[in-house]
């Protein structure tokens, strides 16, 4: 029991960093307002509900779908678009574009750090050894 909840807390953290990563990026001025902290805060909370929402599809079926590399992809932008869509109101002129747009980069991020980090980042590690070795 204790180890299920250690796998949801790593979720947790895992589906936190990468919402919050793409909302920076997507938001309108996202690098000019880098230290802006109002920016921070929505994705922040953007991150906050994304990381509960994985939490809780883990006590559902579809958590199958974070055991394979394009499912979990796909349930982290989906995730990550209905977070930002609840976070903040959208600040380009088309609808739901800005969700949209996080949601995408968001798994795509996740889809990266799964070929990266996978085998305790053992695609990190070998570049890392060529460069400085």
């Amino acid at each position: 029991m204790a180890s299920e909840w250690k796998r949801r807390a790593r979720l947790f953290i895992q589906r936190f960093w990468q919402p919050v990563s793409a909302c920076m990026t997507c938001m309108p001025g996202s690098w000019g307002n880098i230290l802006s902290l109002p920016h921070w805060m929505i994705a922040l909370q953007t991150g906050l509900l994304t990381g509960l929402l994985a939490v809780l599809l883990t006590f559902t079926p579809a958590a199958g779908f974070y055991k394979h590399r394009y499912g979990n992809a796909l349930i982290v932008g989906v995730l990550t678009t209905i977070g930002d869509a609840f976070s903040h109101p959208n600040h380009y002129r088309i609808p739901f574009v800005e969700h949209l747009m996080t949601g995408v980069v968001s798994g795509l991020l996740a889809l990266a750090a799964s070929y990266l980090l996978e085998d305790k980042a053992r695609r990190v590690r070998t570049a890392w050894s060529r460069v400085f070795s």
